[in-house]
């Protein structure tokens, strides 16, 4: 079984989420700041989440991501199943063509199949609300960070800036004239 970053980042991001999820929706870049993953890998995740209804959007200031349903209700194959993770630790996908050409299964196809029913057994049985719970147990602390500081101010300029010279090409050429 190969299980890559994206089922990875999708289930510490829904992790995230569900540590949160009491304090109405959660921005995508918080979990990205948070969990250092980047903002547009998370964007791709959480698309596919929420066609699986895994999560919630919300529009708008304010907006962010919620859960779809109750964390005791989604488990971690929910998740890997929904941002396309393939849980098939035989070399032939489970087509039975191991041998690479139509001479059936290899040696060791159904030991493959029985530890893929084995990980998905044990991936439906472990929520969201036992692995947010965990974390709690742990301390993590989950009171918001202070808001990111915005690039532009709201603030007005506090010294307007005075042009001495000509504000055109004809008052340019106007003064050169002089």
């Amino acid at each position: 079984m190969r299980l890559t970053t994206k089922g990875r980042f999708a289930v510490t991001a829904m992790i995230d989420l569900g540590l949160r999820s009491t304090n109405g929706p959660v921005a995508l870049a918080a979990i990205s700041q948070r969990q250092q993953i980047s903002l547009s890998y998370l964007e791709q995740l959480f698309g596919k989440l929420r066609r699986h209804e895994l999560v919630e959007s919300t529009r708008g200031p304010g907006g962010g991501y919620s859960l779809g349903r109750d964390a005791a209700a989604i488990t971690v194959a929910d998740i890997i199943v929904a941002v396309d993770e393939p849980l098939d630790a035989t070399g032939c996908g489970g087509k039975e063509n191991c041998m690479g050409d139509d001479s059936g299964k290899c040696m060791t196809h159904d030991l493959w199949t029985e530890l893929n029913a084995r990980m998905i057994e044990f991936l439906s049985s472990v929520t969201l609300k036992k692995l947010v719970d965990e974390q709690i147990a742990r301390g993590v602390s989950v009171a918001e960070q202070a808001p990111m500081k915005r690039a532009i101010s709201s603030a007005p300029v506090v010294k307007p800036i005075r042009v001495t010279g000509p504000n055109s090409v004809f008052a340019l050429g106007a003064a050169l004239a002089k």
